[in-house]
């Protein structure tokens, strides 16, 4: 019987999300290594939502995977980080299969994909008995896309928080808040992420920005009651504006009572906090007459 490891990916969600405006070399501040890309401020948080990896080991030198309720296109976060653990640590005596069980909402700005690749890598650790350094895992995660690099510092059990800045690659561990409890909704709509960046450099080309807190008060913030976070999203009035379904939700949720709401990410998964399961619930219970789809799920 083949050997098999069970790995769960947590879902993450951010609070606060500041998307800077690009530089260009005319500007002071410019920064080679960011040349083309957006810098981003955020604290990101793994919640009680996840997908689960049944992963086996098979003769094939390949990352095979099974999905039955998506469709993944040929290259996919699970195969690029087969292959960039390959890359990384010279190590390809066998390949993996992976049945992936789907609880993250695909395209929801919940980091779902990039959780899997970086569950996988976990599971590969496990196979060959080794323990990446972070510089190793950074290798890996730079081959995978920007949120890799805080799942791949996420502990044993795959739950971390964490500061994040740069492209996602500066990642300073945070103790997480373990008393937050959040009403998440799923708009059926999937927000594009290439096009909200798009509207956002529209945004700063008009001169238009957000209040945004500065990155070293994050921490502060977080630690306080969230009635009284002044965290911004700076994807929200952008995609809120062109998905008419992820502004009702918005709307929603904050008729609910809820402490904090936001968009996750660059949408389409909107949350509300709450200081309780109870009251998590309630709100809940409120929406059901709207139709939404939605889960309670608490901070990890």
């Amino acid at each position: 019987m083949c050997p098999e490891l069970r790995v769960r990916a947590y879902a993450k969600v951010n609070f606060g999300l500041n998307v800077l405006p690009k530089k260009t070399p005319d500007d002071p501040d410019y920064e080679a290594q960011y040349e083309g890309f957006h810098k981003l401020e955020s604290i990101f948080q793994t919640v009680s939502l996840y997908d689960e990896l049944i992963v086996r080991k098979q003769v094939e030198k390949v990352c095979s995977i099974l999905c039955d309720s998506i469709s993944l296109p040929e290259e996919n976060t699970l195969t690029m980080a087969f292959k960039a653990f390959c890359d990384v640590t010279g190590k390809n005596d066998f390949g993996v299969h992976v049945e992936l069980l789907k609880g993250i909402p695909s395209g929801g700005g919940l980091g779902g994909g990039s959780s899997d690749g970086a569950a996988l890598i976990k599971a590969l650790e496990k196979f060959y008995g080794v323990r990446l350094n972070k510089d190793q895992l950074s290798q890996i995660a730079s081959k995978i896309g920007s949120d890799v690099f805080f799942f791949t510092r996420c502990n044993e059990e795959g739950s971390g928080c964490a500061l994040v800045s740069g492209r996602g690659e500066v990642v300073q561990e945070i103790e997480g808040r373990k008393d937050l409890y959040l009403l998440m909704v799923f708009p059926k709509t999937s927000s594009s992420t290439k096009l909200a960046y798009s509207l956002i450099d529209k945004m700063h080309e008009r001169g238009e920005s957000l209040d945004a807190p500065v990155f070293e008060d994050y921490e502060k913030i977080y630690r306080d009651s969230p009635e009284k976070w002044t965290f911004v999203n700076t994807f929200t009035p952008v995609i809120s504006s062109e998905y008419e379904e992820i502004d009702r939700a918005l709307k929603s949720v904050r008729k609910t009572g809820a402490l904090y709401s936001e968009v996750s990410g660059s949408g389409s998964t909107v949350y509300g906090i709450f200081t309780s399961e109870q009251q998590a619930e309630h709100a809940k219970s409120l929406l059901v007459d709207e139709m939404w789809s939605c889960k309670v799920c608490k901070t990890l």
